[in-house]
């Protein structure tokens, strides 16, 4: 075939541009040189398809950069799926809605057969269904091909799997409205059955395509053997042999390798790589290292051909003069190293860009940029969840059919949206207020009359809170519960409660939710999501909020002018579309580059290739090519972690394949050549550590044992805080010196601390009432205050039945020794307050007894225990809470209870079947606990006396609030306490 327009061409008329040519350069370079001569209007005929839209504006501004000329017509590809082509040709359905409808029925096939999945992952599943819908109908694979899979020496699940692929068929039929792809390959054929008749008589141009998709392959085809047709390959290899090239025509041996797809573009034009032309005359930056790259990646096994063709490459000196190799020890510091290096290339006044699939290592990468205050031209842009408006839309949503604890609605009242129509300020510090009281309280959810009680009680010297809390409780209010619902109505109810709360009490509209790049990008896609509503049917709270997340963790908000224009972050697609001076390839490691294939749950690697549906090594393929064109430009780093954040990582393979050429070629100095890879590699290493560590070593700090003045000692502390002075001094001196109060937790858990405050209000609610133990009535009335007690103080069903079963199983056991502790005295007081002063030490004890029982002989003190109690020489040295309230009692420190002799004091261990353990009183009566409290206080008077941390602790492993404070791990045990005097 000749043509007037592409006389160069080969059979047919198929070009190609060479690994490391910047291919946008090239096309435009190739497109003035063939019709710049004609004519303006000769390159304004041309129509030229471009394969995505950042393609298309690099080529409109290299156009603009000059000469002046009429622009050709640049079209995208994937825009003929929108071409309208007569009415017997529908536009096609929209993604989401055929999503949408995909939807019910997976949830069908979940209800069906609960093992297949779980609920939430509704979408994902429905989106790989629409995936593999798409692919079937790209490539011409039709439902029958589907059902005819011979399953029969397969597991069970593909089985399961292709019956449920036939409730698809619906979408396949002739009056089914097409989805995208099926009407892009329809396009494609009716412009090829056109062509037919009445061949194009302007020029069109496929360029940049490497034709993976089927009805992208038909295009390249069909305009390829059109007189005014050209298709122009990007990166092909041109020092490939024609041996190799045959070797690629097995797809399911070959389909990895990065020439594959060229080779079946070629198959298809009847054509062999020796009748490709160049499209432009553009050299590649480095041929030598084109050739050795080329030979790295021949298809298995290639041992021979790297020996018998290796020393053909000559000296490997100028093939890796650009090259740098660096292995980093971890993901972060090759993320240091990468941004040192992007930094230095902005003062040389460099274009650097960083191309890898790993988005992990882009982010820690712009966060070591940002030491210089770089904020780099990311093309992935970020992904819509993570944006402002995302995060505060998924906040609401988490919170719909839910009961919101503390954590979930500060999480709410803290995001800078919320409240953003009018000033924010009193509401920042009302929340903080808010939290302060939820973690007072322990609330674990809070409700609307809670709120505003809070707010009542200090409305006089806090104005405007109860407004506040009003317009706080009226959102509450909004929450929908869990109920079956269209998803127009979840969606609108999210949308309106998402709107009030970023409006503000005293503001109309929605605040800034809907504002800037994010905002705008938020709100179009929640309009699409309304748009379609209709075609999801009815769903649960928690099925909208998977599909609510699912469909924004498919948008990203992009911001082209933040991003500096000399430091560029480039996914492997998009690095095709702009050169740079430098180029980083990051994150070479097997899983990052190549990417593992994704899990498919419909069809196995078998299965697909029986089919004619594309195989999982695709994928590699792909990812391969980026790498081969990527790897060729004049200035390239190959960068690596040698270990993830919790193994070993192994090399990509090709970076295994180069090195190990490298070294097999020592005559042709490959060894040399890989050494110096690695020193260039290893210099910028050793200036990103020396960059990150601190340059003067810090000392750790010593044991501290401060001594504050006399006048700042605390002069009260309660019977529970003598055991903390005995054992950690440092924590009184925190807590009752320097006033510091560890923050109660946000969210109320059913920890030992609840768990003991709600044990002692049954009991004592129970022993209020005055039922004798001994009354066959008193268990079942135990167990009625308990459930009781439980439903008020204990939030969770789950651990209300676990504490309940505690109590049945020690009930008998209280109900026993209780009749014989009330033998021998009557309990009278409950959470009974002392105090007992030492006026010569200016000093005063204070307690509260869980029980104090009044008989003939005197006082009897209980306390209750839901751990184990302590024994009774662990209560002769430290566990003194007892001994000092019996101390505190014979000297009429329980004013309600009186002054008298104390019988008797035991701990009512709740743990396990039950226990007591009695004080030893009589080893170490209330008169003798006394002396030695007296002592100890005078002790802690004394001005040389520090506050040392962690003295005497039970165990090691035991933990204080203040241990960050005295910066325990900087110092051991082994280390004695240093005294230093404070103000």
């Amino acid at each position: 075939m000749s043509s007037e327009t592409f006389p160069d061409a080969g059979p047919a008329h198929l070009y190609a541009l060479p690994c490391g040519v910047d291919f946008a350069e090239g096309l435009v370079a190739g497109l003035r040189a063939r019709f710049g001569d004609q004519g303006p209007e000769a390159m304004a005929r041309v129509t030229v398809y471009l394969g995505t839209n950042r393609m298309r504006r690099r080529v409109r501004d290299i156009f603009d950069q000059g000469p002046a000329t009429l622009l050709p017509r640049l079209r995208l590809i994937t825009d003929l799926a929108l071409d309208p082509m007569g009415p017997e040709l529908p536009l096609p359905v929209a993604p989401l809605r055929r999503r949408l409808e995909l939807t019910q029925l997976v949830a069908r096939l979940i209800e069906a057969q609960p093992d297949l999945a779980p609920r939430a992952a509704l979408y994902d599943l429905s989106d790989s269904l629409a995936g593999l819908m798409d692919e079937m109908q790209g490539e011409g694979v039709s439902p029958d091909d589907i059902a005819g899979l011979d399953v029969t020496d397969l597991s069970g699940h593909w089985a399961r799997s292709l019956q449920f692929l036939n409730i698809v068929n619906i979408w396949f039929g002739p009056d089914a409205a097409p989805d995208r792809e099926a009407r892009q390959r329809m396009a494609v054929e009716r412009l090829i059955a056109t062509w037919a008749e009445t061949p194009p008589e302007d020029p069109v141009i496929v360029a940049g395509s490497t034709g993976s998709r089927g009805a992208t392959a038909l295009f390249l085809d069909a305009v390829a053997r059109q007189d005014k047709g050209a298709v122009v390959l990007p990166g092909v290899d041109m020092d490939q042999p024609q041996d190799v090239w045959e070797r690629l025509d097995e797809a399911l041996a070959a389909e990895d390798h990065p020439q594959f797809r060229f080779r079946r573009i070629l198959r298809m034009l009847e054509m062999e790589a020796a009748e490709l032309r160049l499209w432009h005359g553009t050299p590649a930056p480095s041929p030598a290292r084109n050739r050795l790259v080329s030979l790295s990646l021949r298809p298995a096994p290639v041992t021979d051909q790297w020996r018998d063709e290796g020393p053909g490459l000559g000296d490997l000196g100028p093939a890796t003069e650009g090259l740098t190799l660096l292995e980093a020890p971890s993901p972060r510091m090759e993320a240091e190293t990468i941004a040192l290096r992007m930094r230095a290339a902005v003062d040389e006044g460099k274009t650097v860009a960083l191309v890898t699939p790993d988005r992990m290592l882009t982010r820690q990468v712009s966060a070591a940029l940002d030491r210089w205050d770089l904020v780099a031209d990311d093309s992935a842009g970020v992904p819509l969840p993570l944006t402002p408006p995302g995060r505060f839309l998924r906040l609401v949503a988490e919170a719909m059919g839910e009961r919101p604890g503390p954590s979930a609605i500060l999480s709410l009242l803290k995001h800078p949206l919320c409240h953003s129509g009018h000033d924010r300020g009193p509401h920042v510090r009302r929340a903080n207020e808010l939290e302060l009281e939820l973690r007072k309280k322990g609330i674990a959810f809070p409700k609307a009359a809670q709120l505003r009680e809070w707010a009542i009680e200090t409305a006089g010297s806090k104005p405007g809170r109860i407004n506040w809390a009003d317009w706080l409780c009226h959102a509450l209010d909004m929450i929908p519960n869990d109920a079956i619902r269209p998803l127009s109505e979840h969606l609108k109810c999210h949308i309106e409660l998402a709107e009030y709360l970023a409006a503000g009490p005293e503001a109309e509209g929605s605040g800034q939710l809907w504002d800037k790049d994010a905002g705008r990008k938020a709100r179009k896609t929640c309009e699409t999501l309304a748009e379609h509503a209709e075609a999801s049917g009815e769903m649960g709270i928690r099925d909208y909020r998977a599909l609510f997340i699912g469909v924004f963790r498919n948008e990203e908000v992009r911001n082209p002018d933040t991003g500096h224009p000399q430091v560029l972050i480039r996914g492997t697609l998009e690095a095709r579309v702009q050169g740079a001076d430098l180029t980083i390839l990051a994150s070479m490691n097997e899983g990052s580059w190549p990417e593992a294939p994704p899990a498919d749950p419909w069809l196995n690697r078998k299965m697909r290739a029986q089919a004619g549906l594309l195989l999982p090594e695709r994928r590699i393929g792909l990812s391969a090519h980026d790498y081969q064109q990527a790897v060729a430009v004049r200035e390239v780093w190959i960068t690596r972690s040698t270990r993830s954040s919790d193994s070993e990582t192994v090399p990509s393979r090709w970076i295994n394949r180069l090195t190990n050429l490298l070294e097999g070629l020592p005559e042709q100095g490959g060894r040399a050549a890989l050494a110096e890879m690695r020193a260039r590699g290893a210099d910028w290493l050793a200036r990103a550590t020396a960059l990150s560590v601190a340059q003067a070593r810090v000392p750790p700090a010593p044991r501290p044992s401060p001594r504050p003045p006399l006048s700042a000692r605390p002069d009260k502390l309660s019977v529970t805080a003598i055991r903390t002075l005995i054992r950690d001094p440092y924590a009184i001196y925190a807590r009752n010196v320097l006033r510091l109060r560890s923050l109660d937790p946000l969210t109320s858990s059913p920890d030992a601390a609840l768990r003991g405050t709600v044990l002692h209000e049954v009991f004592e609610k129970f022993l209020k009432e005055g039922i004798a133990p001994a009354d066959p009535r008193a268990k079942a009335r135990l167990m009625a205050v308990t459930e009781e007690v439980l439903e008020a103080q204990c939030p969770w069903p789950t651990v209300r039945r676990l504490w309940i079963a505690r109590i049945v199983r020690i009930s008998d056991w209280f109900l026993t020794t209780e009749a014989a502790r009330q033998k021998l005295a009557t309990p009278r007081h409950f959470e009974i307050d002392g105090s007992a002063r030492m006026e010569d030490l200016n000093f005063t004890l204070t307690a509260q007894a869980d029980r104090i029982d009044e008989g003939p002989e005197g006082l009897h003190i209980y306390d209750y225990k839901t751990g184990a109690p302590p024994t009774k020489s662990q209560q002769k040295t430290f566990e003194k809470q007892l001994l000092l309230e019996a101390a505190m009692a014979e000297r009429g420190g329980f004013d309600k209870a009186g002054a008298g002799r104390v019988a008797g004091a035991s701990y009512i261990g709740l743990a396990g079947k039950g226990t007591t353990v009695d004080a030893p009183l009589d080893e170490i009566p209330p008169a003798q606990v006394w002396a030695q409290l007296r002592e100890l206080i005078a002790r802690w008077q004394e001005p040389e006396r520090g506050y040392s941390a962690r003295m005497a602790m039970m165990s090691d492993k035991d933990r204080s609030d203040y241990d960050h404070l005295s910066r325990f791990g900087e110092w051991d045990f082994s280390q004695e306490a240093r005294g230093e005097d404070v103000g």
